[in-house]
């Protein structure tokens, strides 16, 4: 496994294995991984003859300085988990590599509307810098395919519409979430949790599919169900940040057509805001009056 920092260097690795014909797969990543991010590998691994990941904790997408500052970052039990995974290249650029002119001269990528509803509402700015850093490293890697986790569903949204909107030549892969033996999804946040918050951490998920389980049996008063959800999640400790009910296909408010929804969740436990998502199939009928807002934001 080679590791580069330096953009010129990855590209003369990256030609080559081009001029050669062999296929590349590319997972970005901030580091810190665990089993999600080798699940992203491997399903990578079976894309391409050459599988790249990238480590960057993005700057560009936090808010706040503390966020930024507290990010685990954790590189040499990384690169021990990838070469284990047989991954070929790994690009581990600096701040200074990906914006050597700084953050407020870059130019950026903004992906409209999908970045600024939902979670793009409550922390402007991050889909932007999501969006730019994504476009960035596939114009340095150049993959034929890359990975991405479902259980960044809007996220994933995002770069699928760049990539079209961009007219990039790369298939982008999403990947299902993987989950904790009690339900948990994996995330590098997680690390942040006490014992104590990890053991009310599943009740995010729980949650979850009560709600899933409320839209199956025919409930359509969402607001309700939001509120009805909240307070279960508060009554296990957790602070209720966000959780949207919306159509799976275009983030937008359900309608009669929607064949699809998706339960959007994300909560505060101790120092860690947890996030999680499920897609739900539902049976498309005909409505007179469908509840067209079915978005609440749930912070107290």
């Amino acid at each position: 496994m080679q590791t580069f920092a330096e953009i010129a260097a990855l590209r003369e690795q990256i030609k080559q294995y081009k001029r050669e014909g062999r296929k590349v797969a590319f997972v970005p990543t901030m580091g810190n991984l665990h089993e999600g991010h080798l699940t992203l590998v491997r399903k990578a691994r079976e894309h391409a003859d050459i599988v790249i990941v990238s480590i960057f904790v993005n700057p560009m997408q936090f808010e706040r300085a503390d966020d930024l500052n507290n990010y685990p970052r954790t590189l040499d039990d990384d690169l021990n988990k990838l070469s284990g995974e047989g991954v070929e290249l790994v690009f581990t650029p600096t701040p200074d590599i990906i914006y050597p002119n700084g953050l407020e001269s870059q130019t950026s990528v903004e992906v409209p509307v999908l970045s600024t509803i939902l979670e793009g509402a409550s922390r402007p700015g991050h889909f932007r810098g999501v969006a730019t850093v994504v476009s960035k490293l596939f114009n340095i890697v150049q993959p034929d395919v890359a990975c991405f986790g479902e259980k960044d569903f809007q996220q994933l949204a995002v770069i699928r519409k760049m990539t079209e909107d961009l007219a990039m030549d790369i298939e982008i892969i999403g990947v299902p979430t993987v989950r904790e033996m009690d339900g948990l999804a994996m995330s590098s946040r997680n690390g942040l949790l006490t014992i104590d918050e990890r053991q009310r951490a599943p009740v995010l998920a729980r949650t979850m599919r009560w709600i899933s389980s409320a839209i199956r049996g025919g409930r359509d008063d969402y607001a309700s169900v939001i509120e009805d959800a909240s307070d279960q999640l508060r009554a296990a400790g957790l602070q209720p940040d966000e959780i949207f009910i919306r159509d799976a296909r275009t983030l937008q408010a359900i309608t009669a057509d929607s064949s699809q929804v998706v339960i959007l969740m994300s909560a505060f436990l101790g120092k860690a805001r947890l996030i999680d998502n499920q897609v739900v199939e539902m049976a498309v009928e005909s409505k007179d009056d469908v509840n067209s807002e079915v978005s609440s934001e749930s912070a107290d």
